[in-house]
C-alpha cells in the first residue's frame, strides 16, 4: 500500500487512501463551490492549488474552479492519467515535497471535511436508469406477475431501461419530500391522490460519462469502456404504489422522479482498476453489439443502513456490484447504439443490485416480499417500505489488503408530503 502524509489517509478503514483519490464538488465558508480531491480526512482544494501553479499549465483549461468537474471529464484519458500521477506524487509520503513543505500552501489547499459542504460533483446533462440485475429483475417479476413469467422474454438480450429525470438528482445529504400521486388498489374502482404508501429504495451503482457522442455515432463496448470517466454510489428511490398503477404500458414516470441521490465523490475508472472481474454466466449469447473484450464488471461491496428518526442505524442490505449482468460499458453501447447523443456529465444507473439470498437484495420491495414480510431492523422495530423521518445510508468500497477504496456516504432523509389541491378520491 502506498501510503500519503495527509491526515487520515492511511486509516484502515477509511474510503480516501492515495491510490483512490475521487473527484468532487466543494464550498466553504464565505468561498463558493469549486472542485476537489478526497485524500483522508481532508479535500484537496484544486483550484487553489491550480492557482499556485502546481498542476501544471493546462490545469486552468479544466475548470476547476467551477461548480462541476464537466470540463476536467472531457478533457479525456491523457489529461486524467497526467493529473492522477502528479496529485500522486504530491500526496504520497515519498513523493515531491513540492506541497508537504510548505505549511502556507497547505493550510489553503487542503480543508477538513469538517469545514466543506459537498455539491453534485458535476453538472448531471442526462440520467438514464437501467435494469441490470439479473436477480432483482427474477424478484420484482416474481412479486408482480409470478415466477412464471419473473424475466420477461427480452430481458436476457437487452439492457431495459427508462429516461430519468436529471433535474431532481441530488448530492448526499438533501433531503427528499415524500411523493404525492395516483394509486389505485386491487379492489377499488378507481385511482385517488395520496402520499405514497410504498416508499422505498434502490441501491445502485452510478456510471458517469464523460466524452460525448455525436448523434448517429454509436460504439462498441470497448470504446464505451473509454468514454467512462468513474462511478457513483446511488439510491433510486422508488414510490411502488405510484410506480405500480402508471407503469403500464411505458414505464416508471413520477413514481423515479421526485429525487435520485448520489454520492459525492467520482471515483475513477484507475481507482478501481483491481477491483475488476469478468463477466456472469450468460442466459444466451448476446448480439455482437454487447461482446465485452476484457473485465468490465466490479467485485465492491455496497451496504444500506436505515435509520429511524428516533433511533439507531439497521444495517438492511449488504450486496455485490458482481451481481449486476450488464457492465456500465454495456449500458452506454446499448444507449448509443441508435444513435442518440450522449453528453458529458451523463449519469447511466445500474438499476437495483441484488444477489441470491435475503439480505443482499437491495430494496425493501424484494425484502419484505411486496409488503408480505416485516423486515426486523437490527435496532429493533421493523419496516416493510419508508416511514417519514428515515434516513438511509449507501456505502461502498472495494478491499485491498492494508486498505480500501470507498465512495464515502450516500444519505437522503425522508420528509412528509406536501398535501396538494385535488388530493384524494374522485
Amino acid at each position: 500500500m502506498q501510503r500519503s502524509w495527509v491526515a487520515g489517509a492511511n486509516a484502515p478503514g477509511g474510503d480516501f487512501p492515495v491510490a483512490n483519490l475521487p473527484y468532487g464538488v466543494f464550498s466553504t465558508a464565505g468561498s463558493g463551490p469549486r472542485c476537489g480531491v478526497a485524500i483522508g480526512d481532508r479535500v484537496l482544494d484544486l483550484a487553489a492549488m491550480t492557482e499556485a501553479g502546481l498542476l501544471g499549465r493546462d490545469a486552468g483549461e479544466w475548470g476547476f474552479h467551477e461548480a462541476g468537474i464537466n470540463r476536467f471529464m472531457a478533457a479525456g484519458p491523457a489529461a486524467w492519467a497526467w493529473l492522477r500521477r502528479r496529485l500522486t506524487d504530491l500526496l504520497a509520503e515519498d513523493g515531491t515535497p513540492e506541497l508537504r513543505d510548505d505549511p502556507a500552501r497547505c493550510e489553503q489547499a487542503l480543508i477538513s471535511m469538517d469545514d466543506a459542504r459537498n455539491h453534485l460533483p458535476f453538472r448531471v446533462a442526462g440520467y438514464t436508469d437501467f435494469y441490470a440485475g439479473r436477480q432483482h429483475a427474477l424478484n420484482s417479476g416474481s412479486i408482480l406477475r409470478g415466477p412464471a413469467n419473473a424475466l420477461t422474454p427480452n430481458w436476457s438480450h437487452i439492457p431495459i431501461g427508462y429516461n430519468g429525470r436529471a433535474s431532481t438528482v441530488v448530492v448526499s445529504g438533501t433531503p427528499l419530500r415524500r411523493p404525492m400521486g395516483q394509486v389505485r388498489d386491487d379492489d377499488a374502482d378507481g385511482p385517488e391522490m395520496v402520499a405514497c404508501r410504498r416508499l422505498d429504495i434502490e441501491v445502485e451503482f452510478g456510471a458517469v460519462v464523460a466524452l460525448p457522442t455525436e448523434m448517429g455515432q454509436n460504439l462498441s463496448v470497448a470504446e464505451a469502456w473509454e468514454h467512462l470517466f468513474g462511478f457513483v454510489l446511488m439510491n433510486d428511490w422508488s414510490a411502488r404504489d405510484i410506480q405500480r398503477w402508471e407503469s403500464v404500458p411505458l414505464g416508471p414516470f413520477q413514481a423515479k422522479a421526485f429525487g435520485t441521490t448520489i454520492s459525492p465523490w467520482v471515483v475513477t475508472r484507475a481507482a478501481l482498476e483491481p477491483f475488476r472481474r469478468g463477466a456472469p454466466e450468460r442466459d444466451n449469447p448476446l448480439l455482437p453489439y454487447l461482446h465485452e473484450p476484457a473485465d468490465y464488471f466490479f467485485d465492491l461491496t455496497l451496504e444500506a443502513h436505515l435509520t429511524p428518526s428516533n433511533g439507531n442505524a439497521s444495517r438492511i442490505v449488504s450486496t455485490n456490484t458482481r451481481h449486476l449482468y450488464y457492465s456500465a460499458p454495456q449500458l452506454l453501447a446499448h444507449h448509443a447504439v441508435g444513435g442518440c447523443r450522449m453528453e458529458t456529465g451523463d449519469l447511466l444507473g445500474s438499476g437495483t443490485i441484488s444477489g441470491p439470498e435475503r439480505q443482499t437484495f437491495g430494496c425493501l420491495m424484494e425484502q419484505s416480499w411486496g409488503g408480505r414480510d416485516p423486515i426486523r431492523l437490527e435496532q429493533g422495530g421493523s419496516r416493510t417500505f419508508l416511514e417519514d423521518g428515515d434516513s438511509v445510508t449507501l456505502t461502498g468500497w472495494g478491499q485491498l489488503e492494508g486498505h480500501r477504496i470507498g465512495f464515502g456516504r450516500c444519505e437522503g432523509t425522508i420528509l412528509p408530503a406536501l398535501q396538494q389541491i385535488g388530493s384524494g378520491k374522485r
